[in-house]
Formats: C-alpha cells, structure tokens, sequence
C-alpha cells in the first residue's frame, strides 16, 4: 500500500470518527463492506469515489452532513435511487436519502406525503386501493424526490400537468443546515424554485403532493410496418392539435420488431377517460398506420399499467415535425446495420401548457413535441437545426446546458434565489444553477 492510499484510508476513518458524533445513520468509507454498492449510480459512467458515505434516517441528519461538509469546504452531494446522477462526487460527503422511505396517503383530501427515498412504486401501491394515483413516470422504480423536483413527466401530464405542478408541501434542509418547510404560504420563493429547480436549493427530506381520481386507464402499443412511418407522422403533426388532455401518446420507430425482425414503429397511447373515447380519437393515425403487426391495448388499474420508456440519450423539444425531421428519423431506423436503438416522438402539452399563475420554473411548457434518439450523437446532431434548443431537466444529460431547461427570466430569477440560500454553491454536485452575485440579491427579497 502506498503512502497516498494509507493518508486517504486514514482521512476517511478521521472523517468517519468525527461526522459520527452528530450523525445518527450509517456511515461508509472505502474498504467497508457496504461502500461500494451505496455509491453506484444508475448510470454506469458515473464512477463517485466519495470520502464518505451518509445514509440519513432524518431530516437532522441531512442538516448535520450538510453542515460538516460545509464547515471542511467538502464536495457535498445528494442521491436518493441513483436515476438522475450525473457527476460524480469524488473526495467529499455523498448523502444518501433512501432510508428515508415512510409513505403516507390521505384518500379524503386526495394527497400523499412521501419521504425523499421513496420510488413511485410504493405511492402506486398505496394510492391505488383509493382510486387514486400519482404523477409517476414510465418506471415506477424511479425515485419520487428528484423526478418531481427535476418537473416529471407522466402518462397523465397532459390531464394534470407536471409532477412538480402537483407539490403542495416540502421539508427542506438549507445550505446553511436550516430546516423548514416550503409551501405557497411559507417560504414561497422557494417553494416556487423547487418545483423544477432540481436539486439546487436545500436538501428535499419530504414532499407532499396532491394524487388524482383516476381508478383506471385504457393503454397500450400497437406496431406496423416502417413504411408507414413518414405518413404516419405526417399525420400525427396534424393530429396533435385536436387530442384530448385525456390521451397521451408516442410515435416509437425501432430497426427490428421482434416477430419479424424488420423495421417498424409503434403507436403508444394512455387515456385516462373512457376507452371508447380514445379509439374514436386515435382512428384517424390508425387509418393512415394501416393493419396492425401486433396491439396489447386494454384497460387496467394505472397502477398495473406499464408504458415502456425510451432511454434520453439524445433528448430534443421540437415546435413541429418539418419532412426532413420525419426522413431523417425513419432513414437512420431503416438503414442496414443501423445502431439506432429506437426514435420517439412524444406529444406534451394539455395541462403542461396551461400552469397555474405560481407554477414553477419548468420552462418551454408551450413546445408540443420531444424527440429522443436512443443511438449514436451525430443521428441526434442532424436533427438539431429543427430543435428549440430547449431542454427538459428530468432529461438533460449534459449539466453544462442547465440554463437550457428554462426561460431567460426564470433562470435569472432562480440564480438570484441561489444567491441569497447559497452563495457558496455548496449544492453544486447537481444539474447545477450558479449563484447569481450578491448585489442582484435585493430584486427579490
């Protein structure tokens, strides 16, 4: 063992020691049995090699590793499941909230109080027996916390809007170690930032979010030969403008369906309103799709509803599908060889477009379409020319394009209230919002 790896094995254990006199929960350092699997990420390029690992079991907790990282001027940063971690956190403190598990469903008032380690899974699990249900994604194992923080996009936005949308209540930890609570009526400014902000302004320990009536959906794919794709865009283009909030939909292209092995692309459809209802609407786009290669639409508890997602490598928002999108898109799928995992087109708006008058700064909540290439860069680079530019946080994969998920405005205003919570960036190991200098602070106090 070399001097260095002795001096780094003996700062971790000092550091252990020290951190262990305000903190409750675990603590890992590298050699413990449980470093490794607790600093693995989702993402397999995300290789964090932290000097120590805090699983919190409560908000004080939280505030004492924030406020022991802060005072040594460490790296300092927050996972929950792994799913939106991006950048590493080397040589500092990784808190984790996955303890922090406790679900609580109020079925009178229609609302759900979860802790930041929670996944989607358990909420569907305990709104269901309720008719009720959550904002959740495409995979219910994804973490509450960040999903919604970062906006979240569900099957049911279009009826209800983003997840962020549907908070009514969070306990945060500051940056300077404060805990408190953030609502419309209490701490407003934040509770306006938090809710497509991500992860920039306090440690989130619990949210509470209103659930939605909705007992049952009607959803599913159904697949057809590629060479119905282009006019099947073509159509969808149009068709977007008369869809009811009620019915989300994704145009999918993949280069081989399974019983065939050919190219091909699916319609993929939820509808929170009467399944007839949604039939009469889709016929238009199943006219134009020709007979079906495959369909598994029914209808289901949204808790049992599974909606396949696509990976956002490659994530674009487009105000429309020009032809050269719609050619580019079903070319790279066709070709022989083709390294295109799949192309999805996915249609927004209904209640995203429509935000209450303090909504948060989830931004581009006009554009109506998204683009995601699950394959090589350049086939999403061609694209780009027809893109807004704008981006989605849940889904940005680059943190150097943070600024890119919101307006100019709002982005402003969220670094001022970044300067006035945390002028050191102690929460910077994140889709970062730098802090913006203190003598802006005053157009928002």
């Amino acid at each position: 063992m070399t001097a260095h790896i002795m001096n780094v094995a003996k700062d971790s254990r000092d550091a252990r020691h020290d951190l262990r006199r305000r903190f409750s929960g675990q603590l890992y350092v590298a050699g413990d049995g449980g470093y490794d699997q607790a600093r693995q990420a989702v993402n397999p390029a995300v290789d964090a090699r932290p000097l120590i690992i805090a699983e919190a079991q409560s908000a004080p907790d939280v505030s004492a590793a924030l406020t022991w990282a802060r005072e040594r001027q460490l790296p300092f940063a927050v996972q929950s499941t792994g799913h939106g971690t991006q950048l590493p956190s080397d040589g500092g403190v990784l808190l984790k909230t996955s303890a922090l598990t406790r679900v609580l469903v109020d079925p009178d008032r229609a609302i759900a109080r979860v802790g930041a380690g929670v996944r989607w899974r358990d909420v569907l699990a305990a709104a269901a027996p309720f008719g009720l249900a959550p904002l959740s994604g495409s995979s219910p194992d994804v973490g509450v916390a960040g999903y919604t923080l970062g906006g979240g996009l569900s099957w049911l936005s279009r009826r209800f809007g983003f997840a962020a949308d549907s908070v009514l209540r969070a306990e945060v930890v500051l940056a300077d170690g404060r805990i408190v609570t953030a609502s419309r009526d209490d701490h407003p400014e934040l509770f306006w930032a938090l809710r497509g902000g991500g992860g920039n302004f306090g440690v989130v320990t619990s949210l509470e979010f209103r659930l939605h009536r909705v007992a049952g959906v009607w959803s599913g794919s159904a697949a057809f030969p590629l060479d119905r794709a282009a006019a099947t865009l073509a159509a969808y283009r149009e068709w977007i403008a008369t869809a009811p909030d009620e019915l989300s939909t994704a145009i999918v292209l993949l280069p081989s369906w399974p019983s065939t092995g050919r190219p091909a692309f699916a319609i993929r459809a939820m509808s929170s309103g009467p399944p007839v209802d949604a039939v009469d609407a889709l016929r238009p786009l199943f006219r134009v799709a020709g007979a079906p290669l495959w369909d598994d639409f029914r209808e289901a508890r949204f808790a049992a509803a599974r909606m396949p997602g696509i990976a956002p490598l490659n994530f674009d928002l487009f105000e429309s599908l020009p032809d050269p999108v719609i050619e580019h898109m079903v070319d790279v799928v066709r070709r022989p060889g083709s390294r295109v995992g799949a192309v999805e087109v996915r249609h927004w708006g209904g209640a995203m477009a429509r935000p209450a008058p303090d909504a948060g700064p989830i931004g581009h909540r006009h554009v109506p379409l998204s683009i995601i290439v699950e394959g090589p860069t350049e086939v999403a680079e061609a694209l780009a020319p027809y893109a807004t530019g704008g981006s989605f946080l849940n889904f940005l994969r680059d943190p150097s394009r943070v600024a890119s998920a919101y307006t100019p405005d709002n982005y402003r205003r969220l670094r001022v209230l970044k300067g006035r919570l945390d002028p050191d960036n102690v929460l910077s190991v994140n889709h970062n919002i730098p802090p913006a200098p203190a003598r802006t602070h005053r157009i928002y106090l």
